[in-house]
């Protein structure tokens, strides 16, 4: 028989979401076309306490996908610890990132894009962040809406 833990609180999840955006280095990014075809695909990211930072080949469906809405859906972890992010999305060409960003990039990945044409980054701003572990969490696991940090 399993015990299921107890339910963590939104500070607890928010605390525990923002270790694993500065942490983790890989997620699973979903996007669609404009006549609605899935594509979900990894990306790992850096994280710089506002946005996450990917890359990609600009010829890519993810990149593609994002250029007319910039809707994009990014999940962290696994299937009893998700963190799930809904936000919009910029491609941004390797020349015009900023150093910092490009450097802090670089730094987490151990790989350096930005002089490579074929590769665009994308910038994700998240608009809603939700994070649970088991249905106990369910309720409750809208910690981030309209971009801001729920109390």
């Amino acid at each position: 028989m399993t015990t299921q833990e107890q339910a963590r609180s939104r500070e607890e999840r928010r605390r525990d979401t923002l270790a694993r955006l500065t942490d983790d280095k890989d997620s699973w990014v979903a996007t669609a076309s404009l006549d609605g075809q899935p594509c979900l695909m990894p990306l790992s990211f850096a994280w710089d306490g506002a946005t996450l930072l990917m890359c990609t080949r600009r010829t890519n469906p993810t990149a593609r996908n994002l250029t007319p809405r910039g809707e994009v859906v990014v999940t962290l972890g696994h299937t009893r610890d998700v963190v799930h992010i809904e936000g919009t999305a910029e491609v941004v060409e390797g020349s015009a990132l900023a150093a910092e960003s490009a450097d802090a990039f670089a730094t987490k990945l151990r790989w350096d894009p930005r002089d490579r044409h074929p590769w665009v980054y994308l910038r994700i701003t998240p608009r809603v962040v939700k994070a649970w572990r088991e249905e106990n969490e369910l309720k409750d696991r809208l910690i981030m809406n309209d971009g801001h940090w729920l109390d």
